[in-house]
Order: structure tokens, then C-alpha cells, then sequence
């Protein structure tokens, strides 16, 4: 899965945001520390920004609603960002979407930064938009996110229920990217949470040498859609390597 020792390790509290550009080859474990986190999460090319992480490809081509080791996330071109190597969640939702603002004022009232500072409530949608905004993105580039740790099922009868104990204390997963990607992400919490409080769930987040891509690779294999994604990768990096990636 990963290789050698952690390269940087960095905690982030609940409700906050961050971004970053993970290289091709690298490994990024997230852990949810106490049980109950939310981590929102995009995915840009970073040398073409108009490429972005496309839900609906990444759910159709794998034939789930779900995500969990073995699936791979996919841009809007057919490549693959990243594959998921490990997973002791089981369950990843990509359909739910982010809160925004007036979601959060009405289930946990309206907190500003100015009156509050650390302890405001923070929105998954506006916060994608300050991240975003530092490379030059904007409300017009948000696109399907996936929520991570959380899971939200649906019924006999098509209605979506929201399950608070998907995810426990130390649960975590792998990503290994097999491209270079911008990466969005918020610990805000997930648009169905009930929660009386709002909820502040910290994580952790290690980056390490992602091990190469074996033939026998399960997320490779495990859908024949991810062999011609990976493919895909290959005559993209090829071509790449042309342009200074």
C-alpha cells in the first residue's frame, strides 16, 4: 500500500479546511480520531483545473453507490486522481453533496468568525470556495464531492438515511494517487448530520511513498473499466512528460 517512513503528518481540527497538490506516487491516509468525522473532499488536475473529480463516472463505470478499497476516483476525462488501497470504514459517500450555509444556521444556528473566531460553524460549500479561490477557482468549478467516513443509504423505498455510527475512533483509509492532483478538502460537518451540537470531529492526515502499481494491483483489477483508466493515465503521462509535468 505505502512505503517507508510518514513524510509529513499534520492534524486538523473539526470544522476547518485545507488544501494542498499531491504528486504522482504518493500515499494519503486519513484517520478519524475520535469517531464520527466528515471530511469533504475535490479533486483538480493541477495543470488543467478545468479537469475535475466526476461522481457519477467514478459510481457508474465501478457499478457501487458506495466507495471503499478498490475503487478508484475519476476525472472528468476518464483518468484516474487516486485509488482507494485501504479502508477499514467500508463506506464512503459521494451523492450527499456539501451544507451550506443556511443548512448549517438552521440546525446549529448562525456563528460568524468575528463573534466567535475558532469556534464559528463553518460550511462544506463555503469552504471549498476559500480553498478553491487560492488557485483561482470559484463557484462555477464545485463539482459532486465525496464525503468521507460517512455513509448515507438508501431505503426500500428510495429515501437517503444518514448513519452517525459509520465511522469509529481510529477508523481510517489509503489513497494512492496515480496522478498529480489538487486536492480540496473540509472537516465540516456532513449536510444530513443530526447532531444537537455542531459537530467538530478532528482528523489526521499522513503522506508517505506510495508502494508501485503491481499487475496483480486489486484496484487495478477489480473493475474493467479501472484497467482502461489507468491506461488512460499512462498515455497522459506519456504526453505530459513532454509539457515540464
Amino acid at each position: 500500500m505505502t512505503d517507508g517512513a510518514i513524510l509529513y503528518e499534520t492534524a486538523i481540527e473539526g470544522g476547518k479546511h485545507w488544501s494542498f497538490t499531491a504528486r504522482r506516487g504518493t500515499a494519503l491516509t486519513l484517520i478519524d480520531d475520535q469517531g464520527g468525522a466528515n471530511v469533504g473532499m475535490l479533486f483538480y488536475n493541477p495543470h488543467n483545473p478545468l479537469e475535475r473529480y466526476n461522481a457519477p463516472d467514478t459510481l457508474k463505470c465501478q457499478h457501487t453507490f458506495r466507495l471503499t478499497r478498490g475503487h478508484c476516483l475519476y476525472s472528468d476525462m476518464g483518468r484516474i486522481f487516486c485509488s482507494i488501497v485501504g479502508d477499514t470504514v467500508g463506506w464512503h459517500d459521494t451523492v450527499s453533496g456539501n451544507a451550506n450555509k443556511a443548512i448549517v444556521a438552521e440546525r446549529w444556528g448562525n456563528r460568524s468568525y468575528q463573534d466567535y473566531k475558532n469556534d464559528w460553524t463553518q460550511n462544506g460549500h463555503d469552504a471549498f470556495l476559500v480553498e478553491g479561490g487560492k488557485y483561482g477557482l470559484g463557484r462555477r468549478d464545485l463539482a459532486a464531492n465525496v464525503n468521507w467516513f460517512s455513509k448515507v443509504a438508501a431505503t426500500a423505498d428510495g429515501a437517503m438515511v444518514f448513519d452517525p455510527a459509520n465511522s469509529s475512533a481510529g477508523s481510517s483509509f489509503d489513497l494512492r494517487f496515480e496522478m498529480d492532483t489538487l486536492v480540496l478538502l473540509h472537516t465540516c460537518p456532513h449536510p444530513m448530520n443530526p447532531a444537537a451540537e455542531y459537530p467538530r470531529k478532528p482528523v489526521t492526515l499522513r503522506i508517505r511513498k506510495a508502494a508501485p502499481v503491481a499487475e496483480d494491483d486489486f484496484c487495478l483489477n477489480s473493475r474493467p473499466e479501472n484497467g482502461r483508466g489507468f491506461l488512460n493515465n499512462e498515455i497522459y503521462h506519456l504526453c505530459a512528460s513532454h509539457q515540464g509535468e
